[in-house]
């Protein structure tokens, strides 16, 4: 059992209690989304040109981190254009024929939102190709010599794919897609804008500077920063009346082990491991998932694309580096590769 701690906060695995307080404060248009302005200025232009031609959307492609909206995008775009959406996810769908029975019961213009588009099988995704293309679904009918290929017309509709790992789509699927945008980390001023929406609605007192507190210690996600107000709730109806200060936020973020720029006792494990164990670097990320005891991709898609951001971690051709800033965040004195043989194991001394 997880700990009371950050790790229970910032833990990618969401529980059905975490998808429902996420569905209660998604925005209801575009207005209430906040960030991502370019985004939401093409689409918008989209959309409306779609129903102007009266034509179902072109199919979208959202990619980026984790908990920056794309699910939210998907909502809005089929509100906007007033269509219903069907939502599922790449690992769900196992076999052809799960994807043809829901390709072929889409209305006309609806959308499908497909998470976790990149974990596709590839037999599911050829099924794809011809769909989004010319709308058509190619059915085997019988087996063996006498099996024949038979073409059934689809409604022409939208499909939404979402990934947190674009590279892994495969070419001839990402080129089939005619709007494609880059979700990126959300500044400090939209997070506490966001914080102060959410308290709102969640009817929680939070001040100016306790949003702020919280923010900035949220890793530029939205999901982080409803999360993190979610445990700061919790701690300020225990002992502070229920009024999110800053004084209170500090408090709550200590105890939760949220450090001042968002790190999280993974993080801080990550890092120290690289350091201690393995001479600050590199090291695989393989070898790092083993010695930390957490998923490679886990770690590739949650913990260490933060750590590049801030410029705590590097990622080499030989594996992953801690940075000067890493150190001097931990206490850690200074590498001096000059002094120590290659591929030697040391303990550096904290300061």
């Amino acid at each position: 059992m997880k700990k009371q701690g950050s790790e229970t906060v910032l833990n990618p695995v969401r529980t059905k209690e975490d998808l429902l307080f996420e569905d209660s404060l998604r925005p209801r248009n575009f207005k209430e989304f906040i960030g991502q302005e370019n985004i939401k200025t093409n689409l918008k232009i989209f959309i409306e040109a779609a129903q102007k031609r009266e034509e179902s959307l072109d199919h979208v492609l959202l990619y980026g981190p984790p908990g920056l909206g794309k699910t939210s995008l998907a909502y809005l775009i089929a509100k906007e254009m007033g269509v219903g959406i069907k939502p599922t996810a790449g690992p769900v769908i196992e076999r052809t024929g799960d994807l043809s029975a829901i390709l072929t019961n889409l209305q006309s213009k609806e959308v499908l939102f497909l998470d976790e588009i990149h974990r596709l099988h590839p037999s599911v995704e050829e099924i794809l190709y011809s769909a989004m293309e010319d709308y058509n679904l190619d059915i085997m009918i019988g087996q063996g010599p006498s099996a024949r290929s038979h073409k059934l017309k689809l409604k022409r509709f939208t499909l939404i794919g979402a990934t947190t790992r674009a590279g892994r789509i495969t070419a001839p699927l990402r080129s089939r897609f005619g709007i494609i945008h880059r979700l990126d980390y959300y500044g400090e001023e939209e997070l506490q804008q966001i914080i102060q929406r959410s308290a709102s609605l969640l009817e929680v007192s939070v001040d100016e500077e306790g949003a702020r507190q919280i923010a900035s210690r949220s890793r530029g996600t939205p999901r982080v920063a409803n999360r993190l107000l979610r445990r700061v709730r919790d701690y300020a109806e225990v002992i502070a009346e229920g009024k999110i200060t800053v004084k209170v936020a500090h408090q709550a973020l200590d105890m939760m082990e949220v450090d001042a720029l968002g790190l999280d006792d993974v993080d801080r494990k990550m890092l120290t491991t690289i350091i201690e164990s393995f001479a600050g670097g590199p090291v695989g990320i393989t070898t790092i998932a083993a010695a930390i005891d957490e998923e490679k991709d886990t770690i590739e898609s949650i913990y260490e694309p933060f750590l590049m951001r801030i410029g705590f971690l590097e990622r080499t051709t030989r594996g992953r580096r801690a940075t000067p800033r890493a150190y001097q965040h931990l206490g850690y004195a200074p590498a001096d590769s000059s002094s120590k043989p290659q591929g030697d194991l040391f303990k550096p001394q904290k300061k």
